[in-house]
């Protein structure tokens, strides 16, 4: 049986209403996203309960460094779930992916820190993000599949509202934190309303887990896995470059996820010395932004084309990131970020729109959970994980608040070559 008959299975699976598919698929990946905004846009509180150093800029270094060390692990939770996706089912993974991210989260938000317990505290956090990104590793690329996979022609649409759920679990996140920040004292905030956030993911995980058990697969386990028995084999000994490709294309898109919404609350209280409520505001506009604009995108991206979006996109980041931030710097004010939040996320979320269908076109059917999780999770790994230590590191350093534009200019700039290469279809041949 061959890709093209188990393609055809899979869009006769009988599926349950459209919109509870987009909730179920879209949920794990909010909750995981929610987690990791929380923990970045709290890191300065955490560096001080978790990682106390004589050094400001050391602490914060460690605080980000145990947030990129575990995005080593998502390109093998990537490998090992998309393996049980692409053998058992799209809905087995994602139920095993859910499980494992409300245990992480659950760490989390119970236990205590370094004042408390010495050296287990980091250690046991460093435990919790390393199975938060094990289990994140095989959720993007089981979720999109089954989305991918519905009897639709609105591909980019359907498959938009992955990144749609990122948008929300920001707005979501950022408002936890700006009430924090407004409502509570730092000393409050240190002492119990970090873990806020946490505790209410903890509350959204049972009713994900609840729903993903009442959707249809969209791939039969028994006959893929007669017929497919190795998808990681067959992905490493033949997809080499289309993971490279796929990868790229991630590049500018995650290093702006990661710069300028997971690391603006911290960018806006260092650099600029701007109130914490300002930069968690910022990025409530953003969030909302990429929440009700991804879908939009990804509708007309099923229209006027995919790779023509994230071109616009990605050469409008190349012109503007650098006379935003010179902009910011010189104008440090809550409108001038609120400004430039807004115009990231309506470049994001034009990118995003058709993203997950880029992405997805680039596999197979017998190993598309596995190849979308692992490349996107490279170049997550890769462009994203270490983004805010790497970028805080270049500030200390160079002394220089403009570093964040000129990473993100070089990684538009790689992502445009990686689309050229998969508009003129090159990837064919590497």
């Amino acid at each position: 049986m061959d890709s093209t008959v188990i393609e055809d299975r899979a869009q006769q699976t009988t599926a349950k209403p459209m919109r509870r598919l987009i909730v179920a698929t879209s949920i794990g990946n909010a909750l995981e996203w929610f987690d990791f905004a929380a923990y970045g846009f709290f890191a300065v509180t955490l560096s001080k309960l978790f990682f106390p150093a004589h050094d400001e800029t050391v602490s914060l270094l460690l605080t980000f460094g145990t947030f990129g060390l575990s995005y080593v692990f998502r390109p093998l939770g990537a490998l090992l779930l998309g393996r049980y996706a692409d053998r058992r089912g799209r809905k087995s993974a994602l139920l095993a992916s859910l499980g494992l991210t409300t245990i992480g989260t659950l760490i989390c938000a119970v236990i205590p820190t370094y004042a408390s317990i010495g050296l287990a505290a980091p250690i046991g956090l460093m435990t919790a993000r390393i199975l938060i990104s094990f289990s994140t590793g095989g959720e993007f690329g089981s979720g999109t599949a089954l989305m991918i996979e519905q009897k639709s022609k609105r591909k980019a649409f359907l498959a938009s509202w992955q990144f749609s759920s990122q948008g929300m679990s920001t707005v979501l996140a950022s408002c936890a934190g700006l009430a924090l920040s407004t409502q509570c004292s730092p000393a409050q905030i240190e002492s119990w309303g970090w873990r806020a956030p946490f505790i209410f993911g903890l509350l959204v995980a049972p009713v994900g887990l609840y729903i993903r058990r009442h959707i249809d697969d969209t791939l039969p386990a028994a006959a893929n896995a007669a017929t497919h028995n190795a998808p990681v084999r067959e992905l490493l000994a033949h997809s080499k470059g289309r993971i490279l490709i796929a990868a790229g294309i991630m590049a500018v898109s995650t290093a702006a996820s990661y710069l300028m919404i997971l690391y603006m609350p911290t960018y806006a209280v260092k650099q600029l010395h701007l109130p914490a409520s300002t930069g968690f505001a910022a990025t409530v506009v953003t969030g909302t932004i990429l929440m009700v604009c991804t879908p939009l995108m990804g509708h007309l991206a099923d229209r006027y084309g995919r790779s023509r979006m994230m071109v616009i996109s990605a050469l409008a980041t190349v012109a503007t990131i650098y006379p935003c931030f010179v902009w910011l710097i010189k104008s440090p004010s809550f409108a001038v970020l609120i400004a430039i939040m807004a115009l990231a996320g309506a470049l994001k979320a034009i990118y995003f729109g058709p993203l997950a269908a880029v992405l997805s076109s680039l596999f197979p059917t017998t190993v598309r959970s596995t190849g979308l999780g692992f490349s996107y999770n490279v170049g997550v790994m890769v462009f994203g994980g270490f983004a805010p230590w790497l970028v805080t590191a270049m500030i200390g350093a160079t002394h220089n608040p403009l570093s964040p534009a000129f990473y993100l200019m070089a990684c538009a700039v790689l992502s445009l070559a990686c689309i050229a290469v998969y508009h003129l279809k090159l990837v064919k041949h590497i």
